[in-house]
């Protein structure tokens, strides 16, 4: 059957709003401010959410960051009405498996939200009931997230009981854990032991070494503990990204770093930076000095290569050839909120793209003309149009763009090279492209686009990089609605176990009479195909450009 002119329509939005939903935080950019990221962000989120609910709902189970992920599942529990009882079960289902997967301090910011908004329906207590039957320890959460589950306890009326007879029962954990929250001068001792050393934390020194690093804090600064000692002995009950934040400080005042020898010279006072996620890595190695990167360059470059290995799981030297165009401009420096994010995205995507590539066939191409990664930092302008010719030059099989989409040196020549490219020189589709943006762009409510005829997607941790390019193929055109309603399908099984109650009711996206924001998307719906080589050259499309 015919796609209709809806049906298009709502391909579109639905792409549009998962790749705002992939890069939005909310935050101020490098080219907008916060407000008006959050005002467009908002729009967006309420758009879909009445023309285009199960979609709504099912983007849960895609690769969205938390803060939109927490928009969604707030805007779902507030507006129940709106919604079918097959629906809300879906709901229900996909809420409480994307509840389980966010940190437990925003899920309680959700709740502190919803407390606020008057929201305490039984659905929205039943779920929160089943996440707090998740929780391994509920007493840590009470000493780490005190206040969020005392507000959740009090408005959504969970069992935490703080009966005196009730402590002498076998509900006595329960019970101690409400009067905790609830009259903490009521017990002289508890039984759990974060709760009893929280309380003796107020008096005693010692207490406060068996009680999470954030708690111990502030409790260290009313004690008047000098940092150093603190943070020496608090470290073995840190996590691994609190020591990586206070490593320095630690080295600082050890013994290491005061008898005159290089503090970085000794591996076990820092954490095994090979166990950490990709593009956090990458954050943490644009955060060191240049000069610090060049002394550890062998233990950054292994864990870098570790960490794309592992993200790129069973696909590693599935790629064949593959050139990649990385941005390095000044505006890969993001913002205040964003420190230097678009361009820790595109060195991880560096890293993990030579992972994917056949061995010793990846070419990358930073704008800046960098060839040592770890040296990356952003400056100058924006020169994709050159780099992307210099990338097709080498014929490869798949092309990737990492970039904001702001091309300035010169304005619109990657576009015109790429219309070039594709319309001219390889009709055939033999080199398959892709450009993959960081940066949500408030005005457009999109991500920014190169060329109609080379798909975008969001992005915004590295990880996520080959499951993209697969969502990416929607809005090339080789693919239409009921390809995309069966990938969201799938997704959705996958999500919550193959729970057949959960299937994605893919018939009802239907645009309402509300109409589309898809109008200047500028997706064309031509097509490409994956294999074989460009052969493409820049004298050819410098002349074709002509």
């Amino acid at each position: 059957m015919a796609e209709t002119f809806s049906d298009l329509i709502a391909a579109e939005d639905v792409l549009l709003f998962v790749n705002a939903a992939v890069t939005a935080t909310g935050q101020r950019e490098f080219h907008s401010g916060a407000h008006a990221q959050r005002l467009s962000l908002a729009f967006l989120h309420e758009y879909v959410r009445v023309n285009y609910r199960p979609v709504y709902a099912a983007s849960l189970a895609l690769d969205i960051n938390d803060h939109n992920a927490v928009l969604i599942i707030e805007a779902l529990l507030r507006t129940p009405r709106a919604a079918g009882p097959e629906e809300k079960r879906v709901e229900g289902r996909l809420i409480a498996r994307r509840l389980t997967m966010l940190p437990p301090q925003r899920v309680y910011r959700l709740f502190r939200g919803l407390r606020a908004a008057g929201v305490g329906n039984r659905r929205t207590r039943a779920i929160l009931r089943e996440w707090l039957a998740t929780r391994p320890d509920l007493g840590h959460d009470a000493v780490k997230y005190r206040n969020g589950l005392k507000s959740a306890a009090r408005h959504f009326h969970l069992p935490l009981s703080s009966g005196t007879t009730a402590s002498r029962t076998a509900t006595s954990g329960t019970a101690e854990l409400g009067d905790f929250l609830f009259e903490p001068g009521r017990r002289k001792r508890y039984e759990h032991g974060l709760l009893d050393a929280y309380r003796r934390a107020h008096f005693e020194q010692g207490a406060l070494y068996e009680l999470p690093f954030t708690v111990a804090e502030g409790f260290a600064v009313k004690h008047g503990i000098p940092r150093g000692a603190f943070l020496e002995r608090m470290e073995p009950r840190m996590t691994r990204l609190e020591r990586l934040r206070t490593q320095r400080s630690v080295l600082a005042g050890s013994a290491v770093g005061a008898n005159g020898t290089d503090a970085d010279s000794a591996p076990e006072a820092r954490t095994d930076l090979t166990v950490m996620p990709l593009t956090r890595l990458a954050l943490y190695v644009l955060s060191l000095a240049m000069d610090e990167r060049m002394r550890r360059r062998a233990e950054l470059t292994r864990a870098l290569r570790t960490a794309a290995r592992r993200a790129a799981g069973p696909y590693t030297g599935t790629w064949g050839r593959v050139a990649a165009v990385l941005d390095d401009s000044y505006s890969s420096s993001g913002s205040g909120e964003k420190r230097r994010r678009p361009l820790a995205t595109a060195l991880s995507c560096h890293f993990l793209l030579d992972a994917l590539a056949a061995p010793g066939s990846y070419t990358p191409l930073w704008t800046s003309g960098c060839v040592d990664p770890l040296l990356v930092r952003p400056y100058g302008p924006t020169p994709l149009g050159t780099r992307i010719i210099d990338a097709l030059d080498q014929a490869p099989d798949r092309l990737v763009i990492v970039s904001d989409g702001w091309d300035n040196a010169p304005p619109g020549l990657a576009g015109e090279v790429l219309r070039v490219w594709r319309t001219r020189l390889d009709r055939e589709g033999r080199t398959s492209a892709v450009h993959l943006n960081p940066v949500y762009d408030a005005d457009g409510f999109d991500v920014r686009r190169l060329a109609p005829s080379v798909p975008t997607a969001g992005i915004r941790d590295a990880e996520d990089l080959p499951a993209l390019v697969e969502i990416a193929q929607f809005a090339e055109g080789r693919t239409g609605l009921a390809e995309l309603r069966a990938y969201l399908d799938r997704r959705v099984q996958r999500f919550v176990d193959d729970d057949p109650f959960c299937r994605f009711p893919g018939g009802d996206i239907v645009p309402s009479a509300g109409g589309s924001t898809s109008g200047g998307s500028g997706r064309s719906r031509s097509s490409s195909g994956d294999s074989g080589n460009g052969g493409s050259t820049r004298d050819e499309i410098l002349s074709e450009g002509r």
